[in-house]
């Protein structure tokens, strides 16, 4: 593998001489990633891809999650296609980058970016984890949850610490949850990756008190807690249910993109209102693949209401948007209007890049191109968006920069 200073820094526009850290990336996952994992007599109940009506089709304890598919935009010849086509798509149509290490790395030193963050897919366990409800066997859940934790602290290392996964958390069992995220920090991981809304599974939402000790153990860890967009049933609902039902696929697929980016909003609302930042100062959230254009009117929101329609908050000691300044993160990507201005807003400290390689939605082939908007920044606000932030976030080791 080439030293870090030959292939990190990219001499790329606003970029160059800069070490960008992509923060929402995707590895679409391989079929064997469980199989070949599972302890003797599970192997035929975790989840696992098999012939359905000759499609490949991912079936976890006997419940068909969906298609084996690519869950990607980009051809292995380096071409991306726009449009609902690539749900179609088999993993062999999917550039090897998006699962594979050594090809993954390669991308990246040609689009000029150092490290990624990693998230799942939705067609398996679910962006939050959220799938693993598909099923019913708590120890098979715990399973097939610490084999994806296992797979991802792989590839981290194979990597060379490039590739950053956030590990997925059983989140039907706090007690589970809390000795998950002690054993993915041992394995080197970090960040974890949890289901936004468990209140939809029976459980109590994420303001109660039964939650404390997971913040806690992440707060002692310095793990951040990210939330994906669709990271629960009703974040996935609302991408189903957004578009109209008159639209074909494309359409379907532009809209409920979109929207699903401003749901976010509701998860990071609920969670500045609800005091869990209050009691755990020292736990960092981040709002991932949502943008950063919606923040500054949220923030702004949540503060006016706060006085006019909840002055009995008296949990809080703070605005929102404080507790927002000093906890929360988010990230953007094709944004560019006004971007200067939007990031000054929101807070130098608190956005990062992302491209959501190799998904739908995602920057390539030139993944810096779009970050002209970045022109007016100051060189010192640019290297923390594009880098330092999500290197201090993440603990994510840098070279020596320019």
């Amino acid at each position: 593998m080439a030293a870090i200073d030959d292939v990190a820094v990219t001499d790329r526009g606003v970029a160059a001489g800069i070490q960008v850290i992509d923060v929402d990336t995707h590895i679409t996952e391989p079929h064997e990633l469980w199989t070949s994992r599972a302890p003797k007599g599970w192997e035929d109940r975790v989840p696992r891809v098999t012939d359905v009506d000759g499609t490949p089709t991912w079936v976890f304890d006997g419940n068909v999650l969906g298609r084996a598919g690519a869950s990607g935009v980009i051809h292995p010849d380096g071409t991306k296609v726009y449009g609902a086509a690539f749900m179609q798509w088999p993993i062999e149509e999917v550039h090897p980058a998006a699962y594979d290490v050594a090809a993954r790395l390669e991308l990246m030193d040609q689009l000029g970016i150092w490290a990624h963050v990693i998230y799942p897919n939705a067609n398996i366990v679910g962006f939050g984890g959220q799938g693993f409800a598909n099923a019913a066997d708590p120890e098979l859940r715990l399973l097939s949850a610490r084999i994806y934790n296992d797979a991802m602290a792989e590839l981290q290392s194979e990597s060379g610490e490039r590739l950053f996964p956030m590990a997925l958390l059983p989140w039907w069992d706090i007690d589970a949850a809390v000795a998950e995220v002690g054993r993915v920090a041992a394995l080197g991981l970090r960040g974890v990756n949890t289901n936004s809304d468990p209140q939809n599974q029976e459980l109590p939402d994420l303001a109660e008190r039964h939650w404390d000790p997971l913040w806690e153990a992440c707060s002692d860890l310095g793990l951040p807690v990210n939330f994906h967009i669709g990271s629960s049933q009703t974040q996935s609902a609302w991408f189903g249910s957004t578009p109209w039902p008159s639209y074909g696929p494309d359409q379907k697929l532009a809209i409920g993109s979109a929207m699903m980016m401003i749901s976010n909003a509701r998860t990071l609302a609920n969670l500045l209102y609800s005091g869990v930042l209050e009691r755990h100062p020292r736990l960092k959230v981040v709002s991932v693949e949502s943008g950063i254009g919606w923040i500054p009117f949220l923030l702004q929101a949540l503060d006016y209401e706060l006085t006019e329609a909840a002055p009995s908050t008296d949990w809080l000691t703070m605005k929102p948007s404080e507790y927002f300044r000093r906890q929360v993160y988010s990230c953007f990507w094709f944004e560019q209007s006004d971007l200067a201005r939007v990031i000054e807003a929101v807070g130098v400290d608190n956005v990062m890049f992302e491209t959501d390689f190799p998904h739908p939605t995602c920057l390539y082939p030139d993944s810096m191109s779009l970050a002209t908007g970045l022109e007016e920044l100051t060189p010192a606000v640019r290297r923390k968006v594009l880098s330092t932030n999500a290197a201090n976030l993440y603990r994510i080791p840098l070279g020596q920069q320019g």
